[in-house]
């Protein structure tokens, strides 16, 4: 259950768990998780006969968007590999990912929002640009998660 104050939480301490052991390690950390959104599309119905002049919304089908997950790279291949597991067909290799909202002080274990992404897999990922010029930017690599459900707590 997602721990309740008036002052909003800082968004600069989480930890993602890609469901294969990497929590809290450097190769499951990540310096962006973007896309969070859940979606209620509706389905617009309305009788001929009706006194009104518009129409009734009905919920209909619920919708995830999908998630971006960006780090350096470091040179670890776990979401490379969950991408080629997938690229290769493995359905079965869908996955439960869960990210942590924790408080501002890092030492602290407990969540204070989680969200789980429910059956997620990759859809996409993009390796760094390289440039000649400059030098001081950091190779990063992102990941597009396609989720089914966003579970909050």
């Amino acid at each position: 259950m997602a721990t309740y104050r008036e002052t909003p939480y800082g968004v600069f301490n989480y930890l993602v768990n890609l469901g294969d052991g990497s929590e809290g390690e450097v190769q499951g950390g990540f310096s962006e998780v973007s896309g969070l959104n859940a979606e209620v599309t509706v389905a617009e119905y309305r009788n001929g006969n009706e006194a009104v002049n518009y129409v009734r919304k009905i919920p209909a089908i619920n919708k995830a968007g999908d998630v971006t997950l960006k780090r350096g790279v470091i040179g670890a291949e776990n979401i490379y590999n969950w991408l080629e597991q997938i690229r290769g067909g493995d359905v079965t290799a869908k996955r439960d990912v869960v990210i942590k909202l924790k408080n501002e002080d890092p030492t602290s274990a407990s969540a204070v929002v989680t969200w789980k992404l429910v059956r997620a897999m990759p859809i996409k990922w993009t390796g760094p640009t390289l440039t000649a010029k400059g030098g001081s930017d950091v190779a990063m690599e992102e990941l597009v998660l396609s989720v089914e459900t966003i579970i909050q707590s």
